[in-house]
This record gives structure tokens, C-alpha cells and sequence, in this order.
């Protein structure tokens, strides 16, 4: 395997591991910088009030997303297995 072949690899891998953990944390990002406006303005400071809604939000992420993310790590795991005989030989 070339060091162009191998840096492929490992950019595919690294692209495909930012895209599925942005996927999972945007939107825990996005609405805990909506609870926390919510919380400036209103001056309420409850600590429950910022992790409750982000959790439910990245379980939620997790279950309509779960089926693109897994199918997206099958297909480069299945491409890996591909290339297999191209490192061997």
C-alpha cells in the first residue's frame, strides 16, 4: 500500500467519523444554546433545565438518524474489506 493509498484511507475515515458525530451533536448544540438564551433572559438557573432537553434531543438524533449512521459505517467498512486484497499484494 502507497502512503497516497493509506492517506486516502485515513481522510475517507475522518471525513465519515465528523460527519456522523455532527450529526449526533449539532443538534444538542443548538438547542442548548436556546435554553441557555432562555435561561439568561428569564434568570433562571436551573442546572436540569440545560441537560434534560439536550438529552432528549441526542436520543432523538440517535433514533431517526441511526439507521443512515449505521448504514454509513457498514458501507466503508465494506470498502476497507474491498481493498484488503490491494494491501496484501
Amino acid at each position: 500500500m502507497s502512503p497516497e493509498d493509506f492517506v486516502d484511507v485515513f481522510r475517507h475515515a475522518l471525513s465519515i467519523v465528523v460527519i456522523i458525530v455532527s450529526a449526533v451533536v449539532v443538534p444538542g448544540l443548538i438547542v442548548g444554546l436556546v435554553v441557555a438564551v432562555f435561561q439568561a433572559a428569564t434568570s433562571i438557573n436551573e442546572q436540569t433545565l440545560s441537560f434534560l432537553p439536550r438529552l432528549i434531543v441526542t436520543l432523538m438524533a440517535l433514533m431517526v438518524g441511526g439507521h443512515w449512521l449505521v448504514r454509513t459505517l457498514m458501507d466503508f467498512f465494506f470498502s476497507m474489506v474491498e481493498r484488503i486484497p490491494m494491501v496484501i499484494g
